[in-house]
């Protein structure tokens, strides 16, 4: 990461004039590296986007002392609202955060106007002028885009235009974070690059996915390549196969017109499944810097195997939720809820088969489903082992024992489980299958950036890049993804049914290749 001057330091540059003054109550545990003086400005401010998680995400970089004393947020959004009132929704957004928040928040002012007005521009220039005068912010801006993704090319062409796409006077940078759906196919990606990278050059755009800023994500990292006892296992020779699985026991809740253009391919397996499974299964980089880092990812994602459209069908299941219980509530199927088509074949549901094709992983089948109204949320990454060669334990003595098995859990009950077999306490030699459990809870108690979006911001306005997507690894992602949006495009697409509350279609246990496997049961 870049580092900002010691807290004792005076500020860098700014005028001489008299300014407020940030006061941030000392947190004992908060690192002493500060963003640079910026003014972020929030595309969208007025969004849901940013109350559930820009806002708590700043206010916690606030309360820990992460925020330059030079720093102020500049919200820009349709609503017509004055400075004091995205004050005052600020404050409402995040009633339980402490005196540095409320202290940032009588610095924020507000843009109201349309995205495609020159004029709402203008005044966005004039207010960035007053900030670096007022403030100290010194020329650099952090443009977040938390608007709907029809207006990411507009937003970014219509500061490229206005010269906000270079550093103020006297500034070092200028960035843009943009908010996922990046396209909704391999075509409209590229579109949108395009318009993009016409603004704003590839080291200037931070593309975001708040799956990478969980701390469990990242430990994957760390379990790998810290610990030389999983590197020699962790291939071919040993995994039999490997199983991701993201579950939500929510519906759609209030966003049915959303889903309805998304589903859940585009909405969770581009971007979420697509960056866990590079994690889990790319070789070791040279460094953990950004550049490292993602090499390896796209390296990984290039070798994974793109089906023709006809393989795809027989490669993928798609679902759609229908009314069933979960959590002992009776809940509406997917075509009843608020928004969405009484005739809809959005998949609510998705599981696939994937391959790796390099020396590691060939062979072994990577499995991967993601859904809404299933048994539980879960989300992990299972690899399992395979069986020992000869198993002298038959029958009842070891009927109770499976396969060895390394869980990586994101969500919830964070942490990692390692399955094998133990002798059951008796005079019988019977073994069965038992757990050693690490929960990132227990392990580390001061965990309060699981969401990811604290970490991210920071990162953006210190300008590391490791954990935000490339735009290869976008069009790589893509091209995995492709194939099953050309086979289900078909009429009807071949969409299948399940119950709300249950782990699925029973059609998906066919993606499985051994007679007797089955998707794994999460235990929770």
């Amino acid at each position: 990461m870049i580092s900002s001057a010691p807290d004792s330091a005076p500020s860098p540059r700014g005028p001489s004039i008299a300014r407020p003054r940030l006061v941030v109550p000392p947190s004992p545990s908060a690192p002493r590296e500060r963003t640079p003086p910026l003014a972020l400005v929030i595309f969208g401010a007025s969004g849901d986007l940013t109350s559930r998680k820009i806002l708590p995400a700043l206010a916690n970089l606030a309360d820990r002392g992460r925020l330059a004393e030079e720093f102020t947020v500049i919200g820009v959004a349709r609503t017509d609202w004055s400075d004091e009132e995205f004050r005052r929704a600020a404050l409402k957004d995040v009633p339980y955060a402490g005196e540095g928040w409320r202290a940032l928040v009588e610095r924020f002012r507000y843009v109201a106007g349309e995205y495609a007005s020159s004029e709402t521009f203008d005044r966005l220039k004039e207010v960035l002028a007053e900030a670096d005068q007022r403030y100290g912010t010194s020329g650099n801006r952090v443009f977040y885009l938390a608007t709907i993704p029809s207006v990411f090319a507009m937003i970014a062409e219509a500061l490229a235009k206005e010269g906000c796409n270079v550093p103020g006077e006297g500034g070092e940078f200028a960035r843009l974070v943009v908010e996922k759906p990046y396209g909704r196919d391999l075509a409209s990606a590229l579109e949108l690059d395009a318009a993009v990278h016409h603004a704003f050059d590839e080291d200037q755009i931070f593309r975001i996915d708040h799956y990478m800023g969980k701390e469990t994500v990242q430990n994957v990292l760390a379990l790998r390549f810290a610990n030389a006892i999983f590197e020699p296992i962790w291939n071919r020779r040993y995994v039999e196969q490997v199983q991701i699985t993201v579950a939500e026991s929510i519906g759609v809740e209030h966003r049915g017109g959303f889903y309805e253009t998304a589903g859940a391919l585009r909405d969770i397996v581009q971007n979420h499944v697509m960056q866990v499974l590079a994690l889990t299964l790319m070789e070791p980089p040279t460094g953990m810097d950004a550049t490292h880092v993602r090499d390896e990812k796209v390296k990984l994602l290039k070798a994974v195997d793109i089906p023709t459209p006809d393989e795809a069908v027989d490669k993928s299941v798609r679902a759609q939720y229908v009314a069933g219980v979960v959590d002992q509530v009776a809940v509406p199927g997917y075509r009843e809820e608020e928004g969405v088509a009484p005739d809809s074949t959005t998949e609510t549901y998705v599981a696939l088969r994937l391959r790796v094709e390099n020396w590691r992983w060939a062979g072994v089948p990577v499995y991967v489903r993601t859904g809404k109204r299933l048994a539980a949320r879960v989300t992990e990454v299972a690899l399992q082992f395979h069986s020992v060669p000869f198993l002298a334990f038959e029958g009842e003595l070891a009927r109770q024992l499976r396969p060895n098995t390394l869980v990586l859990r994101i969500q919830p009950n964070e942490g990692i489980s390692l399955h094998f077999g133990a002798k059951v306490p008796g005079e019988e030699f019977r073994v069965q299958s038992v757990a050693m459990d690490f929960l990132y809870d227990t392990a580390f108690r001061d965990n309060r950036e699981s969401d990811g979006y604290p970490r991210l911001l920071h990162d953006a306005m210190c300008g590391d890049a490791t954990l935000f997507i490339r735009t290869d690894e976008v069009e790589q992602a893509w091209r995995i993804v492709d194939p099953y949006l050309e086979a289900w495009s078909e009429p009807g697409g071949g969409l299948h049914f399940y119950p709300a509350g249950t782990w699925g279609p029973h059609i998906a246990d066919l993606l499985l290749e051994r007679s007797g496997d089955s998707w794994r049961v999460p235990e929770l």
